[in-house]
């Protein structure tokens, strides 16, 4: 009679095909397998490395008695019958989900498991992820395992269930990042505002700022009020600087930047120090067509026009003066809207001549009356 009773419960019982996904249920747990009813003859055991991916310590650590769950038939007869995977069955649902993921770009976190040859190692719904070490950064990293145990954002490259192949990548997530940062800064640029920036990199022709998730390039005109010729000279890359917005074209996106127009021209300074009539010693430093150019102090010059280097008619500056001469000069001009000085050695002969005549008559002045004072007498 049991053993009737025994056939009849065995012809009542599931047919089970190799690579279908079934329901089961935990019935008992150790440290390194699972036991799960799934209608069979008898509980079949499930090896913790099929219970999830990478393997676990312990069973335990992923199913617990009275846990519903999916698992994949790996093939028919063995010493129990059956031979059952969690993981697989996971990684069906885990393909979906990856698919679902790839089609919609959706952005997911993984955790970087260990460096491997030619990148990283991750999972992602419980598959086996790899990401590619140019796809890890916006720039090339030397030592790829400073990213083990970190948790990354990144997007799906590649999916491929049938090889097995997932490809990720963060630096896509990156980009995208700093796409958007780039349009928001972009969005909020003033022409005329003035901003913190910090420089980037240092070329021929001046330098590229960045103020705040875009670049701007400051022509090596415009870095320094002082004649320089390399940007080295005044910047150096990662220093903080004060830029004004000169212009933004906001479709080719290129953004002017002015450090030296965020102070006032010291030009101005100095002018404020010579006014008109006020004499100043200085040094011929330049002979021209028109007349000669005369150092005021360093960085400050100022034009003796032709007329105004001799009393006599010359039709050459060198006939009055020599580079390297020192003269006295008298300021004649000061045009603050074209930064222009106006210089003259003969009003300063001129101004001389006038004073010692002024000195004569004045001794004169004084001759006469005493000599009337004494005719009075």
């Amino acid at each position: 009679m049991q053993d009737m009773a025994s056939l009849l419960a065995e012809e009542s019982m599931k047919e089970f095909n190799p690579h279908e996904v079934i329901e089961g249920t935990v019935v008992l747990v150790n440290r390194d397998e699972a036991y799960v009813d799934i209608g069979y003859k008898t509980e079949i055991p499930i090896a913790k490395k099929e219970l999830a991916y990478p393997e676990p310590e312990a069973a335990t650590d992923v199913v617990k008695v009275g846990d519903k769950i999916n698992v994949y038939v790996v093939a028919l007869g063995g010493e129990n019958g059956l031979i059952l995977s969690k993981t697989r069955a996971d990684r069906l649902v885990a393909w979906e989900k990856v698919e679902k993921v790839k089609e919609e770009k959706q952005i997911i976190e993984v955790e970087i498991l260990q460096v491997v040859k030619g990148g990283l190692l991750t999972t992602a719904f419980g598959l086996r992820g790899f990401i590619p070490a140019s796809q890890i950064a916006l720039h090339f990293v030397k030592d790829l395992n400073e990213f083990v145990g970190q948790k990354v954002e990144v997007e799906i490259m590649e999916a491929d269930p049938k090889k097995q192949r997932l490809v990720l990548s963060r630096r896509s997530v990156l980009e995208a990042q700093r796409e958007q940062k780039r349009e928001e800064a972009l969005a909020s640029i003033v022409e005329g505002e003035k901003r913190t920036g910090v420089v980037k990199r240092l070329v021929d022709y001046g330098a590229f700022i960045d103020i705040g998730g875009v670049d701007g390039l400051a022509h090596i005109s415009d870095l320094s009020w002082d004649h320089i010729k390399n940007p080295a000279d005044v910047l150096s890359v990662g220093q903080e600087v004060e830029v004004l917005v000169k212009a933004f074209d906001p479709e080719t996106k290129r953004i002017s930047l002015s450090i030296k127009d965020t102070v006032r021209d010291p030009w101005f300074d100095k002018a404020e120090k010579y006014p008109v009539g006020s004499y100043v010693k200085g040094k011929i430093v330049k002979l021209t067509d028109f007349g000669a150019f005369m150092e005021i102090e360093p960085g400050f010059d100022g034009l003796i026009r032709m007329r105004e280097l001799s009393p006599k008619h010359i039709t050459k500056a060198s006939e009055a003066v020599s580079v390297g001469d020192e003269v006295t000069v008298k300021v004649i001009h000061v045009d603050m809207d074209n930064k222009k000085v106006a210089l003259s050695i003969t009003k300063v002969q001129q101004d001389a001549e006038k004073a010692e005549y002024q000195d004569f008559l004045a001794k004169q002045d004084n001759t006469a009356v005493t000599i009337g004072d004494e005719v009075n007498e």
